[in-house]
């Protein structure tokens, strides 16, 4: 990993908060904000995301219909695609734009991902019926190896659906309701958390700070 550049450098780059009707946008703005970016933009728009130094996906509600929603927009996989797969920008997926990165998605039917980490989303299915599905509240990080993004600590969580993730190598942090859950996934320039960091008060500031610090 290279080295960090100056904080001064983080109010120049430009961030692109993907809006396709998705995610929380006022949160994860604010949040990013108060972790020091400068230059948020909230768009639908695939030239911006193209030209973006950083890229956030939110997303909360049916992986189906976020895949859709992303889908609808002309040009928006293709220009994400290019500035994250080609240009390697850093990318963050918050909830369910982390989990658009999987292969597919078992959700009301079977759906495409985005098949940038191999793997399939599904239902929670609890082990023991005092295990309250979705899982809700908040739950500890558990870095499962040495990534600059991830420390322990806990965050705020709401999901039924988890990543079952192809490739161990992939996984960057867990959690555990009952088993163990995936909580992060990475690949180079790409990650993904399954908690919420705009709602997880100093721990998710704290994440979302390293990320705009992070030149992987």
């Amino acid at each position: 990993m290279r080295s960090l550049p100056p904080k001064a450098s983080l109010v120049a780059e430009t961030i692109a908060l993907i809006d396709y009707g998705a995610g929380n946008l006022h949160s994860v703005h604010n949040a990013l904000i108060a972790a020091g970016a400068g230059n948020i933009l909230v768009t639908a728009d695939p030239d911006i995301v193209e030209k973006a130094d950083r890229i956030v996906l939110p997303g909360v509600g049916a992986f189906g219909a976020c895949r859709t929603a992303l889908a609808n927009i002309n040009g928006m996989i293709d220009a994400m695609e290019t500035r994250v797969l080609r240009d390697a920008v850093p990318f963050l997926g918050i909830c369910v734009g982390m989990q658009l990165l999987a292969d597919k998605g078992i959700e009301f039917g079977e759906h495409d991902g985005l098949g940038w980490i191999g793997g399939t989303v599904h239902a929670i299915e609890a082990p023991s019926p005092d295990i309250k599905i979705p899982h809700m509240g908040w739950n500890d990080v558990l870095p499962s190896q040495d990534h600059g993004l991830m420390e322990s600590g806990e965050a705020y969580y709401l999901h039924g659906y988890h990543f079952d993730v192809a490739d161990e190598a992939d996984i960057l942090a867990t959690t555990a309701h009952g088993m163990s859950l995936v909580a992060a996934v990475g690949r180079a320039n790409v990650i993904g958390v399954q908690f919420h960091p705009e709602k997880s008060q100093a721990y998710g500031l704290a994440f979302l700070t390293r990320f705009l610090e992070w030149n992987p």
